[in-house]
């Protein structure tokens, strides 16, 4: 069984559009860039998709100056960081200290949204460990909710697709990685892959939140699939799970194509 990675995927900012790429680099956090910058209300909360859904329609950029801001009914944006300020943010349980990105990226994006909010992103300097429940003390991840990889394999989905009767596209589960040529739900048995000349440890599966319930081209929910689906045979306790975490060993570069090779 030749197993190969066939989509590789990043979001800038937490929770808004991703991006399709065909190569990118392995940073210490994850994917270069990848969660990077991300919305907080005026207490420094994080903003998700859970409570704005519009905020898929957000695309973002990465280019040379900093982030290229787009959205219905909005002139783009090209935000570039030109502000110290400092602000201790939380995303769930943790908190860290990022930057604030722009006065101009906080309006633009407070417009669209209807809602007070910043943009902030992590400094280099600053370093937010991966759950050390799961992760080595040196493990880092970028604004991510907890692990700098998500994989789900093709197969996985098109059996959900084929429970539901629908063709829901591998974007409304925000991976970053996606494998073609292993069977539906292998992943689930990984402990440890190898992806080029990078290694990831398998450590956790994901459990799902109502976004994949969010139609990407529209901002708007849908009904209650796929979690109704996944409910049926992918609970274990009061979650339901769907896709892989990683961790990944060192730094380089990954390109769709690759081979994928099962070490455990």
């Amino acid at each position: 069984m030749n197993i190969v990675l066939n989509d590789l995927y990043r979001y800038p900012v937490k929770s808004s559009r991703g991006e399709s790429l065909t190569s990118v680099q392995v940073s210490v956090r994850g994917l270069l860039h990848d969660r990077h910058w991300m919305l907080v209300n005026d207490a420094g909360r994080f903003l998700t998709q859970r409570e704005l859904p519009q905020m898929v329609l957000i695309r973002p950029r990465v280019v040379a100056s900093g982030l290229k801001l787009s959205a219905p009914g909005m002139s783009d944006l090209e935000a570039q960081p030109d502000s110290e300020e400092e602000l201790t943010v939380q995303i769930w349980r943790d908190q860290c200290t990022a930057r604030v990105m722009s006065l101009a990226a906080d309006q633009w994006l407070s417009e669209f949204l209807g809602v007070s909010c910043r943009l902030v992103y992590l400094p280099r300097e600053q370093t937010r460990q991966v759950d050390q429940d799961y992760a080595t003390s040196t493990d880092e991840v970028g604004f991510a909710d907890g692990f700098p990889f998500l994989l789900i394999s093709r197969a996985s989905l098109d059996d959900l697709n084929r429970r539901m009767g629908l063709t829901l596209p591998m974007e409304r589960f925000r991976p970053n990685l996606v494998v073609e040529g292993s069977e539906a739900y292998a992943e689930d048995n990984w402990k440890r892959i190898r992806i080029g000349e990078l290694e990831f440890r398998v450590v956790k599966p994901c459990s799902r939140c109502v976004i994949p319930t969010i139609n990407p081209e529209t901002g708007e929910r849908t009904g209650n699939e796929p979690l109704k689906t996944l409910m049926r045979y992918r609970k274990q306790g009061n979650s339901v799970y769907f896709g892989q975490n990683l961790i990944h060993d060192g730094q380089g570069r990954l390109e769709t194509g690759m081979p994928v090779e099962i070490l455990e």
